[in-house]
């Protein structure tokens, strides 16, 4: 990433580039400015192990292609945290607002594919894949 990073990747975003699914395009023109947080990385590894494929190698194949792992800090929990009223009606997961709190912290963009995330309003702007 030259000047740092212009948008937080939820799992479904590095999902859909990984498997090539509707989405993945708008996904791959931000490669090489894209994080992602550890936490959503963790569901992305989750749905190979759940597909019974290996995930070695899986890290640095993902961070080749531009993506940056973020770690999930004591703030951003404190964040997530506090978002969970107002995103509990939309069935936000703890995984979802761990990325919408990195993003906050970023002061970034979030993209995903689920639109439940844009029904909430919790101060980052969501950009929907597809």
């Amino acid at each position: 990433m030259a000047d740092g990073p212009e948008a937080v990747l939820d799992a479904s975003a590095v999902i859909a580039l990984l498997w090539e699914e509707q989405g993945s395009d708008a996904v791959e023109g931000l490669l090489g400015a894209a994080v992602v947080s550890a936490v959503n990385w963790s569901e992305v590894l989750q749905r190979y192990n759940g597909l019974g494929l290996d995930t070695a190698g899986r890290r640095d194949s993902v961070e080749a292609l531009g993506i940056s792992i973020e770690d999930f800090t004591g703030d951003d929990a404190e964040i997530a945290a506090r978002m969970w009223s107002s995103t509990r009606s939309a069935g936000l997961s703890l995984a979802d607002r761990a990325c919408l709190s990195l993003a906050r912290r970023l002061g970034l963009p979030v993209h995903t594919a689920d639109r439940a995330w844009g029904t909430v309003d919790v101060g980052v702007e969501v950009v929907l894949i597809r």
